[in-house]
């Protein structure tokens, strides 16, 4: 049987290599620029040094607490695969997970973790692409709404946001019902596990928040914990920006935070490139599924049996 790395090298048309190649020097050039504009403003020695006088054993911390996140994530996004009849191993769901993570991080213009997801589970589930997006795209949703009510609830300890915190509140529930009304009418099998997933998504982010709290104690930090956290939750939108995992985007965002609330913009910049080398060093596990594939494919429905039955489970458990 070839292997699903083999499988997945169907043959492209030009027109579909030259948007690959495309896209990759965009995400590079404009990774490349925002690092550019951000370490005019705060020399890039200043991180370095950071780094280096880092007590370890906080950034260490750090690291549990984001690869913590990452199991999180792994099991949120079983909730929305449970919605559209899909019972995934969660051990094979967890491999597939760090797979998607290496392919998003380090393979910006090729296949996308998403969309590398998208094509096994149509080709090994018969399910329908669009399905699986769908779950997908919900997953990522709920991460959002999560930040949203983060960030909502640190506006308490952030003076400088002059807007009292009922207002916002009220704003992000209103926006919630609407959220909730809207897939319980027009996508119903997902408001089947929506509280649990979107619980599940409270859980992820506060892990990612605990691992930037682990950074700024490995620096000694004393002073208020909110702005840094608030400035982090806000970068993570950086993800709409078309950069190389991220890279460049957030620490823009974090150089404008900083300004506007006051920050210390060298440790601001280093939290940034902290949680950047940090998702990096856990995305890098990734690639042991891309050097044995077969150790990914043992969690799939031998092809001879039906992809999902009466009892998905029977087939879908990983061997010890």
């Amino acid at each position: 049987m070839a292997t699903l790395k083999q499988e997945a090298q169907e043959p492209k048309t030009p027109k579909q290599k030259l948007w690959n190649v495309t896209q990759t020097v965009l995400k590079f050039a404009i990774t490349g620029s925002l690092l550019y504009w951000v370490f005019t403003k705060v020399p890039i020695s200043q991180a370095k040094d950071r780094l280096l006088h880092a007590n370890y054993w906080w950034m260490l911390a750090a690291l549990l607490c984001y690869f913590c996140s990452i199991i999180a994530s792994s099991w949120r996004l079983l909730s929305f695969f449970k919605s559209i009849d899909l019972r995934l191993a969660p051990r094979f769901n967890f491999r597939l997970y760090m797979l998607g993570l290496f392919y998003n991080m380090l393979l910006p213009g090729g296949i996308g973790g998403d969309g590398y997801k998208i094509w096994l589970l149509n080709k090994s589930y018969g399910l329908s692409g669009k399905k699986v997006f769908w779950a997908l795209l919900f997953d990522r949703l709920s991460g959002l709404w999560a930040i949203g009510l983060i960030i909502i609830s640190l506006k308490i300890f952030i003076p400088q946001i002059e807007i009292h915190f009922a207002i916002p509140f009220a704003v992000f529930a209103f926006g919630t019902m609407i959220y909730y009304v809207i897939v319980k009418r027009f996508f119903a099998d997902f408001g089947k596990h929506f509280f649990k997933g979107h619980a599940k998504a409270i859980l992820v982010q506060t892990c990612q928040v605990m691992a930037i709290i682990m950074v700024l104690m490995g620096q000694g930090f004393n002073g208020k914990f909110a702005p840094y956290l608030l400035s982090f939750l806000v970068s993570a939108f950086a993800s709409v920006v078309p950069t190389v995992g991220g890279l460049g985007a957030r620490e823009a965002i974090f150089q404008w935070c900083a300004n506007l609330f006051g920050m210390n913009v060298g440790l601001a910049v280093f939290l940034s490139v902290s949680f950047y080398l940090i998702s990096l060093t856990v995305a890098l596990f990734g690639v042991y599924y891309v050097l044995r594939p077969k150790r990914l494919e043992d969690g799939l429905p031998p092809k001879e049996t039906p992809a999902i039955d009466e009892h998905p489970t029977e087939h879908l458990s990983l061997p010890e």
